[in-house]
């Protein structure tokens, strides 16, 4: 999750609310803000931070590509 933007639309795939992604992430409401702030982003969190959104999204079925230059936001097709 390089980008604010990354965050949100990994948030909105797994059709969470700020507050849910706080509650499953353990992090707290504000901190979720500020990580989908442009002006502040996820990579002015911890690592620790960064480590518990990422366990929340696998958890949801989202995942984050980087590859070619390219970013994605993926979504796990769950039958």
């Amino acid at each position: 999750m390089k980008t604010a933007a990354m965050v949100k639309a990994g948030r909105e795939l797994a059709g969470w609310s700020q507050a849910e992604l706080a509650t499953r992430s353990g992090l707290s409401l504000p901190t979720i803000q500020r990580m989908e702030n442009p002006q502040f982003g996820p990579l002015r969190s911890s690592g620790a931070n960064l480590e518990k959104l990422r366990q929340a999204f696998a958890s949801g079925g989202v995942s984050f590509v980087s590859a070619d230059g390219k970013d994605c936001v993926c979504l796990e097709q769950r039958t």
